[in-house]
């Protein structure tokens, strides 16, 4: 059934002076008992005494990735250890398998791909390392005879397949796998089609909604092909199933408010998973992390309990060893090209080779930021007659074809290779391989209470900003990705927008 639209009409009756209604004319009862019919008309046709059938439940993908992964490492870790003449290959290989296979179940690779954070590479090797842990302490308590480089090789093959899949699953995540109706009232309805519509990196595709009330979404091209009322109704159920079933949803989101909420939503709930559509419920919560969150019941409430984000700990020390370590490895390894670079610039145009520039850190304390010249000597002089170009918003300046840039230094931008001479900030302790964009003193003195919230980490020589669009990113945008980092960073998360930037410095998108 198409969407019914309910015009703004007064249905009670005139008002006397005194605010008692007068007696309603037959015309009037039955244009009420008309749109009464309207509001609570089903999404399909259905017998009102016939039972919604449920919908047959898909294959579940839990046994499908644990078999791919017992089998990928049992079986070559059998062939490998009986081609090596090791004792009793047959049980190695199970328990390898089976371990391989638990532990993976443990940290959540086989969850739901919609509620699941694949680790991808990172996370199949630190699995993998994690099982060589275990082995050994088996392989030592029991006294086992099987060479320990051998059983490392043997292994290898389910990490490799591992890999492969979870690259694979990660690929897809752009692409929606799930298909969303959303129901709540219009202002919820709004928000949250407007933030999952504004982003790709997730799982939900909107195809319709329901709104509960008399209000409308006021997105044009949602379908709307039923509505609930303001209050309870023993449809409530069907109306929603049918528009599931109409377009084909696989998942209804619930954006509670008023009139959605407690017993009704609870109800709501019994009748989608009875008829096999999984329910979600959108919170109010924003820029949090789902390993951040932690629900509990307690009196018969849910609760959601949210960890404080990470400033120090065990993951912080670690993050300054990388940093400095990682820090000094790359000057060491990239003397040559640095080198290389200096002489260009120092010869392809007049100036020093390095540029420094005052940049505010962590707890808005400045420092001396360097990096290669990659503009004329007077560029700082001249900015304030380009001023009135700038093509960004919000305290930052940047021009697609900004004149200041020399021919050198426009190729060093478009690889982030001027950008390298930061890693003697991070050997310093003033930035991070990954945070935050340190910003201009000017710029954060622009800063409000929000934006402010930027510098309360280490700024980084790379982020979520590079990795997801650098300049082509409005300010907004750039600020929401450096907040999400700021309270959810931790070290696997640095060393997967580290693995990022590779990719986003050969794409050389967004960067002038």
């Amino acid at each position: 059934m198409g969407h019914v639209e309910i015009p703004e009409t007064d249905i009670s009756g005139p008002v006397g002076l005194r605010g008692a209604p007068r007696p309603r004319t037959a015309a009037s009862r039955n244009r009420t008992a008309a749109l009464e019919q309207l509001w609570r008309a089903p999404t399909a046709q259905r017998d009102p005494a016939e039972r919604v059938p449920a919908r047959r439940k898909p294959v579940h993908r839990a046994s499908v990735g644990a078999l791919t992964d017992v089998l990928a490492l049992a079986g070559p870790a059998w062939l490998l250890l009986h081609l090596g003449e090791q004792p009793r290959p047959w049980l190695a290989a199970a328990v390898a398998g089976l371990l391989w296979t638990g532990l993976r179940g443990v940290r959540g690779r086989y969850a739901d791909p919609v509620r699941a954070e694949p680790g991808g590479a990172f996370g199949a090797l630190g699995d993998w390392l994690v099982l060589l842990g275990v082995l050994a302490v088996l392989h030592a308590a029991a006294g086992g005879s099987v060479d320990p480089a051998t059983a490392v090789v043997a292994v290898a093959p389910g990490l490799l397949a591992a890999t492969a899949v979870e690259g694979l699953r990660t690929g897809r995540r752009g692409r929606a796998v799930r298909k969303v109706l959303l129901v709540g009232e219009a202002a919820g309805l709004d928000r949250a089609a407007e933030l999952l519509n504004s982003r790709t990196d997730h799982a939900y595709q909107l195809v319709a909604a329901i709104p509960v009330g008399p209000g409308l979404p006021g997105f044009e091209n949602l379908q709307v092909p039923g509505r609930l009322a303001s209050s309870p109704a023993d449809d409530d159920v069907t109306t929603v199933l049918g528009g599931a079933y109409a377009h084909d949803a696989d998942l209804v989101l619930v954006a509670p408010g008023p009139q959605l909420t407690g017993d009704r939503l609870r109800r709501l709930g019994w009748g989608l998973h009875d008829a096999g559509v999984a329910l979600c419920v959108a919170s109010e919560l924003s820029g949090i992390a789902a390993g951040r969150v932690r629900p509990v019941t307690a009196a018969g409430l849910t609760l959601l309990h949210i960890a404080p984000p990470l400033r120090g700990g065990p993951q912080g020390v670690l993050k300054a060893a990388l940093d400095r370590g990682g820090a000094l490895f790359g000057l060491l390894v990239l003397a040559p090209l640095l080198l290389a670079v200096a002489l260009c610039v120092r010869f392809s145009s007049r100036g020093p080779v390095f540029h420094r520039q005052v940049r505010q850190g962590q707890h808005n304390r400045p420092f001396t930021m360097w990096k290669f010249r990659t503009m004329v000597a007077d560029a700082e002089a001249r900015k304030e007659q380009l001023s009135e170009d700038n093509e960004v918003d919000g305290p930052l300046f940047k021009m697609r074809q900004d004149p200041r840039v020399t021919p050198v230094g426009r190729t060093l931008r478009r690889t982030s290779i001027d950008e390298l001479p930061q890693l003697f900030n991070v050997l310093l302790g003033q930035m991070s391989l990954v945070g935050p964009r340190p910003p201009l003193p000017e710029e954060a003195s622009r800063y409000d209470e929000r934006e402010g919230r930027r510098l309360a980490v280490k700024p980084g020589l790379t982020g979520l900003w590079q990795v997801s669009g650098r300049s082509d990113l409005s300010w907004q945008e750039t600020v929401s990705l450096d907040l999400w980092y700021v309270d959810n960073w931790s070290v696997a998360t640095d060393m997967g927008l580290l693995a990022r930037t590779v990719r986003a410095v050969t794409d050389g998108r967004g960067a002038y």
